[in-house]
């Protein structure tokens, strides 16, 4: 490896400490429709962009639910809705570890594409995030993975030189976003994977 000096880590919340999985809230649906969360999957990836806009903080949290909701022709509560579309997210408790060693000799950020409804019914109460520095959250700051506004949020608030930032994402188009940033950067496949690229850098 080069010899960098680091002095940021720059952690993905999505696939890298809390995996999701949709099919969860499919099966929610299911059992109040049969058929209803694959109805609802199929509408969610056909209006992606809709999501990416809620992520980017361009659509309000009232105007996001009233799309979503349209396959579920009255059936859902937008509370029922805001608890199924969140309660889909588990711990990597492994990855989760590492944030209090490396927060000893490094600023720690939370760099992640999101939205209020996941923050506010999904993953807020979990304890690894006191760890965190900063939460560098889409749809606070106007800006999605890969632009590079929301890069440049993460280094106003680090005031570091973008060569000592280091961005762990499981998306290889954020990682590469990153790394035209002049940041490192590396693709998260497993908690092993990580702790060699990490090792391998001197970090740990």
């Amino acid at each position: 490896m080069e010899n960098r000096k680091y002095s940021v880590i720059v952690f993905d919340l999505g696939n890298v400490l809390i995996p999701f999985d949709y099919s969860i809230m499919m099966k929610r649906l299911d059992l109040i429709e049969e058929g209803l969360g694959q109805k609802f999957m199929e509408h969610y990836k056909e209006n992606y962009h809709v999501h990416r806009k809620f992520e980017r903080g361009d659509l309000t949290e009232d105007e996001f639910i009233d799309l979503m909701l349209h396959p579920c022709n009255g059936c859902l509560d937008r509370e029922t809705f805001c608890r199924y579309y969140s309660e889909i997210f588990r711990v990597n408790e492994d990855v989760a570890s590492l944030l209090p060693e490396l927060k000893k000799k490094y600023k720690v950020v939370l760099l992640s594409n999101t939205n209020s409804i996941h923050r506010e019914y999904g993953y807020k109460q979990y304890s690894f995030l006191m760890h965190f520095d900063r939460l560098i959250l889409s749809h606070e700051v106007g800006a999605v993975k890969p632009e590079p506004e929301i890069y440049k949020a993460v280094e106003a608030y680090t005031q570091a030189p973008p060569e000592e930032h280091i961005f762990i994402d499981d998306v290889l188009e954020y990682v590469e976003g990153a790394k035209k940033m002049g940041w490192d950067a590396v693709r998260f496949s497993s908690y092993g994977q990580l702790l060699e690229d990490l090792k391998a850098r001197g970090i740990l």
